[in-house]
């Protein structure tokens, strides 16, 4: 039974006073007498739960707003663009001058039955975030894979400013080596500057240092950054929240393809729709990090950063030879021919030697192994092998 029902029957069938019925259910005298008065006037349906509505609610958005709000998430979504209540906020604001917050744009969302509440997902505040201050302080670059519609595979590489977001290039092809990588960062270069620093991942296409097999490039990224005075800075392996940005534009970008008429055929195809997306994410599409400002426009809002240190040009070059059948190895440095042992147990090894001025290195091309990591003499043509007298370096 309810302490309504209670209430009135201790009152009309057990004649019990107002007051004495208050103290004894803990409710207020006021409550019992407006109750009293309802069950007179409507009897058993008095004891009916109520809403709580408000008669009148002056801040609640007319009907043709709501309309709005649903048509611009289902228009947005369908274009494969961020359809949340910011966003939409946003577009309320800026393309049809009516301001409404994005709290109420997510209750309205909610009822309608276009967001489903998701109350274990963990909130973007517990996540640590950084930003570089200024633009061109830290440029992101990481690359991800994409079928043609014939199934065909292909890589989309991108460079993306860390401050702005502002997609610098973004480059279709078969597939990424060193030498797009190092294409894309020279073009993105010579329109928007050099930066201080670039951040990516450990693989080898950013991180060309001496590779097995043959494929290390001369002109690779970490010799252009070096050269420029850049500072290259790697994320942790395994942890590509370290390159979240350019990570998290990877997914906005294949949630637009998806949702496009059709699936490129070609690499060119594809090429077209990345350069169409780029316009838009940099110039039409609010981002929520940046206070709803493009990237374009937080881009040229602040000074641009450069390189800190000294641009470093000492010579640098990197082959592939091999041993004779001695285990030697000749090279030329500053005109002159220089001989370095290894030793017969290398004789006919592929091999590739960096040269950078009087530094010399040599790996094994088949295996990864440093073979000698020397400072050239240039008085002498047969360098010292560092071994004793009269025996051959053992391998490892």
């Amino acid at each position: 039974m309810s302490r309504a029902r209670l209430v009135i029957t201790a009152v009309i069938s057990e004649k019990r006073p107002v007051s004495e019925v208050a103290r004894t259910y803990g409710v207020a005298r006021s409550w019992i007498y407006a109750l009293l008065a309802r069950y007179r006037a409507e009897g058993e349906a008095a004891f009916e739960p109520r809403s709580r509505r408000p008669k009148t609610s002056p801040s609640a958005i007319s009907a043709g707003t709501e309309e709005l709000i649903v048509r611009l998430r289902k228009d947005l979504a369908g274009q494969g663009l961020d359809a949340g209540p910011h966003t939409i906020a946003w577009h309320l604001e800026q393309h049809h001058q009516v301001r409404v917050s994005a709290a109420t744009i997510s209750r309205y969302l909610t009822r309608h039955g276009l967001v489903i509440p998701e109350p274990r997902k963990r909130p973007r505040s517990s996540w640590v975030r950084f930003a570089a201050e200024m633009p061109n302080e830290c440029w992101q670059s990481d690359f991800t894979h994409y079928p043609l519609a014939d199934g065909t595979g292909t890589e989309v590489i991108t460079w993306l400013d860390d401050h702005s977001r502002l997609i610098l290039s973004v480059t279709s092809c078969r597939t990424v080596t060193s030498v797009i990588v190092v294409d894309t960062f020279r073009a993105a270069c010579a329109r928007y500057g050099p930066p201080a620093a670039t951040l990516t991942d450990n693989g080898t296409v950013y991180t060309t240092r001496l590779l097995a097999g043959g494929t290390a490039s001369p002109g690779g990224l970490e010799l252009d950054l070096r050269q420029l005075g850049i500072v290259q800075k790697n994320g942790k392996p395994n942890h590509p929240q370290t390159q979240g940005k350019v990570e998290r534009y990877h997914q906005t970008l294949k949630k637009w393809l998806s949702a496009q008429p059709a699936q490129p055929a070609t690499i060119t195809g594809l090429q077209d729709l990345l350069d169409i997306f780029a316009v838009i994410y940099n110039t039409q599409r609010p981002h929520r990090s940046l206070a709803r400002a493009t990237p374009a426009a937080a881009y040229a809002a602040r000074p641009k950063a450069a390189p800190a240190i000294p641009p470093d040009t000492t010579s640098d070059h990197l082959r592939a030879s091999r041993t004779g059948t001695n285990g030697t190895i000749t090279i030329r440095v500053r005109g002159r021919q220089h001989h370095i042992g290894l030793g017969r147990a290398h004789a006919g090894t592929p091999v590739l030697v960096h040269t950078r001025d009087l530094h010399i290195r040599i790996i094994s091309a088949r295996t990864g192994e440093l073979l000698r990591d020397l400072t050239l003499n240039p008085a002498i043509n047969y360098q010292p092998t560092g071994a004793p007298k009269g025996r051959t370096p053992r391998t490892k």
